[in-house]
């Protein structure tokens, strides 16, 4: 009885110590397939993504994963342009796809720093508002000529005029995208803000001269440079009118962003600096009152710019144009000169008939560009160029 017990008991020992060593057995067995297939394809799918990211961050760089919006500056051979370039030169196309929106928005950046980290040769901005041809183009190519690098040229005309230049003038490729304006309208503003947008992408642009179809150089290119690189002030015409197309055209409801005694009048043909050029694109607070009840009689484009500048910064104003027109014969409109009017003498006057201060100082020279002057006056105006106009 005792053996068989004590078989039996060896029998149960036996027993459980194979239940044991079953028991851990079991607790250390081996996943499943199934979860190492998942575990296999998930470090898949990682090492690809990874792949992926470093490939697209390398070849197009990280701003393009991160932004939709595309750089406009390439360089020859079809990279993106990082460097100083992309900022200091101009655009090589005018005719982008910007919103006036995103124009003015790209237009208003200014560098805080004034010194620039390159030699910078300021220019000049010629923005010609036309309707369609320039027929005095000729004459104005003439004033140009030998002053490349110091000027650029700018174009806003009927979207559906299509300018054909040789690709050796001043004024080839020099449209810019351009959308329908209405003298004395909001359009007409737009139009000229949208001349001066353009002209600020050019970092080298320093002043900004309004100018029509129908207006000529009253000197040559070297003595309107320098008169308008020395002057401490911009040229834009701006003061108040008691009268009725002056104050008369005020409307109370442009308070009180605009009161009265802040109400100004000016010609719309102007010069002014880069600064200046600024505020007018950036431009949300006085915008919206002059588009709304600057109308129908009031001529915004008469109003708008005097008005908001010498608010805004009157103290680098002329408050004079230099650009000269003839309003004596009176109608809403100055005279128009044709051929039979361009003689020597019809300058003289112009040139000897004017006193202005420049600089806070006495000055003969007032005007340095005239209008309005017809197609047929090109001839005539060409064969007294070197004598009278000096070019």
């Amino acid at each position: 009885m005792q053996t068989r017990s004590g078989s039996v008991g060896s029998l149960e020992e036996g027993k459980e110590k194979e239940s044991v060593v079953t028991t851990r057995a079991t607790q250390f067995k081996a996943p499943p397939l199934r979860v190492l297939q998942l575990f296999v394809l998930y470090l898949a799918i990682c090492i690809g993504f990874s792949i992926i990211s470093i490939y697209t961050i390398q070849h197009f760089g990280i701003y393009s994963v991160i932004t939709t919006v595309k750089s406009n500056f390439v360089t020859c051979d079809g990279e993106p342009d990082y460097s100083l370039d992309r900022w200091r030169k101009p655009p090589s196309n005018l005719l982008h796809s910007m919103s006036d929106k995103e124009l003015f928005w790209r237009a208003s950046f200014a560098p805080r720093i004034k010194k620039y980290p390159f030699k910078r040769v300021p220019k000049v901005a010629f923005m010609f508002l036309t309707k369609g041809p320039l027929p005095l183009s000729p004459l104005w190519e003439r004033f140009f000529k030998g002053h490349e690098g110091l000027y650029s040229v700018y174009i806003h005309s009927l979207p559906s005029f299509k300018a054909e230049f040789p690709p050796s003038s001043a004024f080839y490729g020099r449209h810019i995208p351009s959308k329908v304006s209405e003298w004395g309208k909001m359009s007409m503003c737009d139009a000229e803000r949208r001349l001066l947008a353009n002209a600020l992408l050019d970092i080298s642009n320093e002043w900004f001269i309004l100018l029509s179809e129908s207006c000529i150089p009253l000197h040559n290119f070297s003595v309107i440079y320098h008169y308008i690189k020395k002057s401490k002030y911009s040229f834009i015409d701006s003061f108040d009118d008691p009268g009725p197309v002056g104050r008369g055209r005020y409307n109370e409801s442009m308070a009180p962003e605009v009161t009265l005694t802040q109400w100004r009048k000016g010609s719309q043909w102007f010069e002014i600096n880069r600064r200046l050029a600024i505020n007018i694109v950036e431009d949300i607070k006085y915008y919206p009152k002059f588009e709304r009840f600057c109308r129908p009689e009031c001529y915004v484009d008469e109003h708008y710019f005097p008005t908001m500048l010498t608010i805004q910064a009157s103290n680098l104003l002329a408050n004079r144009s230099i650009t000269w027109a003839d309003w004596s014969r009176g109608g809403a409109h100055p005279a128009t000169f044709g051929s039979a009017d361009i003689t020597e003498e019809f300058f003289i006057r112009i040139y000897e008939g004017n006193e202005c201060r420049y600089n806070n100082q006495p000055s003969s020279i007032c005007f340095l560009f005239a209008r309005k002057f017809a197609p047929n006056a090109l001839e005539p105006l060409l064969e007294i160029a070197p004598k009278v106009f000096g070019f």
